[in-house]
């Protein structure tokens, strides 16, 4: 096991998802006219003639390939920021409220498009925390060690969930002094779905790596590709519970529908949690901050107890 950190994310035949290369740059002649051209690549405005000789736009932009592109691009920005926002360190507050304005902007454009297609709220926040999750960073047993001078065993899991909690703490005080700030500019609350929508997948995305990390400390291996265990890390946070490598059929069940609608009901409930940063003044902040906290401490135990059935660990050097 090196010290690099290993992503649950996937590798590169993972992905699913491409860029447009958009239309080459190039003029072709129509039947020798030079007055007849179509102009490729050029500006938003791309004229084409046709044999009658009036004068048309073609409209080169906003084709499945375009719109494809452009929610490959959105989706790798989320996830960027949701990693970020993960991260364990001591992120000051205004760097982490920009992260989360920045996550916000991006979320709301997405969930537009989603509405204008008729996709439910749920299925949508689903489907964007699954494009996230093999994406959060997870480091190895020994990175881990390094990382919290030289802890092991249970002392280093007791540091896991304690840094988890400050991070999850921290996303709900900043999401509820934002939304305190904008109770004075009610026009700002139209961005409020979305803000609760960021926190969400942080506070998941926080969470999903702590199972995963704790499961590198208990040495319980779970099996599969990298996208794989990240599905199966997502689907033990949808539960509440660690993974049992010992079930049969882990990873089939961790794609199945039956999951996917587990894993979208844990987000949804997640959500309405947050609905309480939205208090008056800086009441929001701390209910958000103690719920959060509350919430990954008892995720913490819980797995914990999952894992010492499989492996019980020393106390280790603290």
């Amino acid at each position: 096991m090196t010290s690099e950190n290993r992503q649950t994310g996937a590798a590169p035949d993972d992905s699913t998802a491409g860029e447009s290369d958009g239309a080459p740059d190039h003029k072709v002649a129509a039947d020798g006219d030079p007055d007849h051209k179509v102009a490729a690549g050029g500006g938003s405005d791309h004229e084409a003639a046709t044999g009658g000789g009036s004068d048309r736009k073609v409209p080169v932009d906003g084709g499945p390939d375009h719109e494809a592109a452009e929610d490959a691009r959105a989706e790798r920005e989320v996830a960027e920021l949701v990693g970020r926002l993960a991260e364990p360190g001591d992120m000051d507050g205004a760097e982490r409220r920009k992260l989360l304005g920045r996550l916000t902007k991006s979320l709301a454009r997405g969930a537009r498009r989603a509405k204008a297609s008729g996709e439910g709220r749920g299925r949508w926040l689903t489907d964007v925390f699954m494009a996230v999750a093999p994406r959060i960073p997870i480091r190895d047993l020994q990175t881990l060690s390094e990382h919290y001078r030289g802890l092991t065993s249970e002392a280093l899991a007791d540091d896991l969930v304690r840094t988890a909690t400050k991070a999850t703490m921290a996303v709900g005080a900043i999401g509820g002094a934002v939304a305190a700030a904008e109770f004075a500019a009610p026009p700002l609350l139209l961005s409020a779905p979305a803000q609760l929508v960021a926190e969400t997948l942080v506070v998941a995305a926080i969470e999903v790596k702590l199972i995963a990390e704790l499961h590198e400390v208990y040495g319980i291996q779970v099996p599969g590709t990298g996208s794989q265990r990240a599905m199966a890390f997502a689907m033990a946070w949808s539960k509440q519970r660690g993974v049992d490598p010992m079930a049969p059929g882990t990873m089939t069940v961790a794609l199945g529908t039956a999951a996917k609608t587990a894993l979208r009901n844990r987000l949804m409930r997640t959500l309405g949690r947050h609905l309480t940063t939205f208090g008056p003044f800086l009441t929001g902040a701390v209910a958000g901050g103690f719920l959060n906290r509350a919430a990954t401490k008892k995720l913490g135990e819980v797995v914990r107890a999952d894992l010492r059935v499989h492996r019980a660990l020393p106390p280790g050097k603290s």
